[in-house]
C-alpha cells in the first residue's frame, strides 16, 4: 500500500555488503598538538590542541577546556569552552561557555554567553558578516583617533 513493493525493487539490484557512512564524523585535535596554517573540515572538529592560523568548517567547531585557537575561524555551529583569539564568523549558533576567554571579532547569528566566561569582543548579529581585515586593520587606529581628537576639541570648545 504506502509504496512498499518500491523497496523491494529498489534493493534488488544492490549487493548484501553495505558499508554505512557516519553523518557526523569527529575530527580530533588532542591536547599537546599544534598546527600552524590552514585547517579545512566537512565535519565537526574539536581542538584541545593548539591551532594558529585559519580553520573552516562546514559544520561545529568545538574549542575544549585546554583547546586555543589564534586567527580565524568560519564555521556553521561553534562552542568554545576555552581560548579564541582573532576572528570567528558563525552562520548560525556560537556558544560561548563558563571556562572561555574570546576577544577579536565575531559576527553570528545566534550568541549564547554563559556566566564567567571572558568576552572581550566586538560582534554583529543577524545581518551578513561585514568584516573586512584589509580595512579593519588599516583604518581602526585612524578612525578611533579622529574620534578622540573630536571629542577633545568639542571639550575645549565648550570650557572656552
Amino acid at each position: 500500500m504506502f509504496g512498499g513493493n518500491n523497496k523491494k525493487e529498489a534493493s534488488k539490484g544492490k549487493s548484501s555488503s553495505f558499508i554505512p557512512t557516519t553523518p557526523h564524523a569527529l575530527n580530533s585535535l588532542v591536547n599537546g598538538t599544534v598546527v600552524e596554517g590552514t585547517v579545512k573540515s566537512e565535519s565537526d572538529i574539536r581542538i584541545d590542541g593548539t591551532i594558529k592560523g585559519k580553520l573552516f568548517c562546514d559544520a561545529k567547531v568545538i574549542i575544549g577546556p585546554t583547546g586555543f585557537v589564534e586567527g580565524e575561524i568560519r564555521c556553521q555551529n561553534a562552542v568554545i569552552e576555552g581560548k579564541f583569539e582573532g576572528n570567528i564568523q558563525v552562520s548560525e549558533l556560537l556558544n560561548i561557555r563558563e571556562t572561555a576567554a574570546i576577544s577579536g571579532e565575531v559576527v553570528t547569528s545566534k550568541l549564547i554567553v554563559q556566566s564567567g566566561a571572558t568576552f572581550n569582543v566586538t560582534c554583529s548579529m543577524g545581518g551578513k558578516p561585514q568584516y573586512r581585515p584589509e580595512h579593519h586593520a588599516a583604518n581602526s587606529s585612524h578612525s578611533q583617533n579622529k574620534e578622540d581628537s573630536k571629542v577633545v576639541k568639542e571639550a575645549k570648545t565648550a570650557g572656552a
